[in-house]
């Protein structure tokens, strides 16, 4: 199992915001926004701020996927 963040790039769609204007808001290093990318693993403390930032619910960022499956091919 592995973690998906296909869903908080949708979300950015949505909200019309670049991962710059993410690394902003959730004051997120650089490289930390390069995991996210890369769906490597990062603190828990990342997607709360990234929650709180964004007004939104974890399960609007992230999911758990089987390994292999397309969600999970980032």
């Amino acid at each position: 199992m592995v973690i998906s963040y296909k869903k908080l790039w949708k979300l950015l769609i949505d909200k019309d915001m670049k991962k710059h204007d993410l690394r902003e808001a959730a004051q997120l290093s650089s490289s930390t926004v390069a995991k996210l990318t890369h769906g490597e693993n990062v603190s828990t403390a990342v997607p709360l701020k990234i929650c709180s930032a964004l007004q939104c619910d974890i399960a609007d960022i992230m999911e758990v996927v089987p390994d292999g499956s397309p969600a999970s091919d980032e």
